[in-house]
Parts: C-alpha cells; structure tokens; sequence
C-alpha cells in the first residue's frame, strides 16, 4: 500500500466479489471496491478492504 492510501495493484488484480467473484474496480476517491456484477460497494476503511457482503453499500436502486 503507498503512502497516499490507494491500493496495491497486485493486490486489487486478485480481489473479487465474493458474492459473484468478478473483478473488482477500485473508487480512489470514495475508498471503495465496486463490484458492477453485483451492484455492491465493498468499503476500504484504515487501507484494508472490507469483503463482506454485509458491509458493501448498495449501489443505484439495486437492493440486496
């Protein structure tokens, strides 16, 4: 992990949704992993991603 907080690209090759294991696309900006296959937001809180199904925000209108 670099000193500004993004993540290790070698790292995020190997994250997936646990719900759907598509890859994932890191929001810098809102410190989340977005997974569009499942419409889920995965927090990344003190640099360490959260890959719980019940920690992800929904994203749009989709609902759980």
């Amino acid at each position: 992990m670099s000193v500004a907080g993004s993540l290790d690209p070698w790292l995020l090759e190997r994250l997936v949704c646990p719900l759907t294991r598509t890859p994932l696309r890191h929001d810098q900006a809102a410190q989340e992993l977005i997974s569009d296959a499942a419409g889920l937001a995965y927090p990344i809180r003190d640099g360490v991603p959260v890959m719980l199904v019940e920690a992800a925000r929904p994203l749009g209108g989709k609902a759980l």
